[in-house]
């Protein structure tokens, strides 16, 4: 069941668009004496931070190798640097974040724009800049400025007292009084998408970060247009109570941004969307015959090990870092297979950006996930759902089964939980699950792409098979010609 959008009509004034409060936010000095408080005493006293977040791609979630999200790289940090372990209360929606960091402490880190006005609590300094962006259904042509919007059906996530995207829309109605939207504090930016996609919605206002991460799963959303000004990333802590604690998260991220650590890690999170993106066929023979000779001897040598096809190993490898060994993902993977640490240590690896070590590693790793499958699955189905668990995880995999049979489909034909997957990221279908949200429309794409580069690989093999082939009857027979010889019809001319 859909959680409702609340509807905003047509209004004359506006609420005053609190983004350009990031310049008012008064920066404290960077090395001072940090006073304590009972907070943060009461913090370090018992050895653990606790954060109140959401579960979404942009913030925190459980990956295929863990947890992972910009704000928890961010928060498991911030711990490291006080000295204590983290405590995740990820069970909310934007509404409640707040109303936890008010009641119950110790900090909000959930996607928050900075609002010097909001009740009770207290924010950093920014962290990073935030867009909002119209994205709207592919096929409504035309969609370029706020001219076009007065018509449509609009969607958006509620910011905290006028904040957010819903501020950029309460501006611009300021102008065009007849526009009007839907807003809820209780749907994720995913789940606003798929309304776009679906029809239910027209067009949406979302993050631009946000969009970027999220793109590639709907593919019938397209990007419009910037509205309005930025708004502000920031964290909250309960106000009065815990100046110490502020203190110390603000110097906390002066020093990463001084050190060039922030920039760092906003780049690798969102700096790059396109690890899904297909690759073309013309790239993609030119890394076949730039980087695939010099690893094609250990993909070989870890399908005999392992019995698995050598070119389906290249295609895994081509999926995961494109043939490149020094390759690093955001959440700190690395190596031509874009093994975890504790996958390596798991079979045995010792230097994960060394190619051979990594082809071999992951060769085997995806033989365990492959052998951990229930025997029910069968044929190109289990081929799949292996492919699969390698990238959103064995757990996911199966969520993605129980929703599948709860759906009434079959958990054991990789149709069915293809069309099940993407349900992961949705809160009406996570919620029934053992291991919750998921970016379950990733792996329907990774599998998807692993297919399309292992065919590629299978017809340029056969293609220079047949070549070959060729070339050695003709060698063996001088006499065997491609050709057949026309004799011209005049002899004497």
């Amino acid at each position: 069941m859909k959680m409702p959008l609340r509807r905003h009509l047509p209004a004359r004034a506006g609420s005053f668009f609190a983004c350009v409060a990031t310049a008012l936010l008064v920066m404290l000095p960077a090395f001072p004496p940090v006073p304590s408080d009972a907070r943060l005493n009461a913090i370090q006293q018992r050895g653990f931070l606790t954060a109140h977040t959401r579960t979404s791609p942009t913030i925190y979630y459980q990956g295929r190798r863990g947890p992972t999200g910009f704000e928890y790289e961010l928060l498991r940090r911030f711990s490291d640097y006080l000295g204590v372990s983290l405590n995740l209360e990820a069970d909310h929606h934007l509404d409640s974040v707040l109303p936890a960091v008010r009641e119950r402490g110790d900090l909000g880190a959930a996607g928050l724009v900075l609002t010097p006005t909001a009740d009770g609590v207290s924010f950093t300094r920014p962290i990073m800049e935030m867009q909002p962006l119209v994205v709207y259904r592919r096929g409504l042509n035309g969609i370029e400025g706020p001219d076009d919007l007065t018509d449509l059906t609009i969607g958006t996530l509620r910011g905290t007292r006028g904040t957010g995207t819903a501020a950029s829309l309460r501006e611009l109605q300021k102008t065009y009084p007849e526009l009007s939207w839907k807003e809820s504090g209780e749907l994720e930016v995913a789940e606003l998408l798929a309304q776009v996609e679906s029809g239910e919605l027209d067009a949406a206002v979302v993050f631009e970060h946000q969009f970027r991460v999220n793109r590639l799963f709907f593919k019938n959303v397209e990007r419009g247009f910037m509205l309005g000004k930025p708004g502000s990333l920031a964290w909250a802590v309960p106000a009065g109570s815990s100046p110490g604690l502020l203190r110390q998260a603000n110097r906390f991220l002066d020093g990463l941004q001084q050190s060039g650590e922030l920039d760092q890690l906003i780049e690798r999170y969102f700096g790059h969307d396109d690890y899904l993106e297909y690759v073309g066929t013309r790239t993609f023979l030119g890394h076949l015959d730039s980087r695939l000779p010099r690893y094609t001897a250990d993909f070989e040598k870890a399908a005999r090990k392992t019995g698995l096809d050598w070119q389906l190993l290249a295609a895994v490898g081509y999926q995961e870092s494109h043939w490149d060994p020094d390759a690093v993902s955001p959440t700190g993977v690395r190596g031509l297979m874009m093994l975890t640490s504790a996958t390596a240590r798991e079979v045995g690896i010792g230097n994960r950006r060394d190619p051979a070590q990594s082809i071999d590693g992951g060769a085997r790793y995806l033989r365990q996930l492959e052998k951990r499958l229930p025997e029910s699955i069968t044929g190109d189905d289990r081929l799949y759902m292996t492919l699969a668990a390698y990238n959103v995880g064995l757990g996911h995999l199966y969520d993605a089964r129980d929703i599948a049979e709860m759906r009434d489909g079959d958990p054991n034909s990789w149709a069915d939980v293809r069309e099940a997957l993407p349900l992961l990221q949705q809160r009406e279908w996570y919620n029934r699950t053992r291991h919750g949200y998921a970016r379950g429309g990733e792996p329907v794409i990774y599998v998807r792409n692993i297919r399309r580069y292992y065919e590629m690989l299978r017809y340029v093999e056969r293609s220079r098979q047949q070549f070959f082939q060729l070339e050695q009857n003709a060698t063996r027979n001088d006499t065997l010609m491609p050709f057949e010889l026309v004799p011209p019809l005049n002899p004497g001319a």
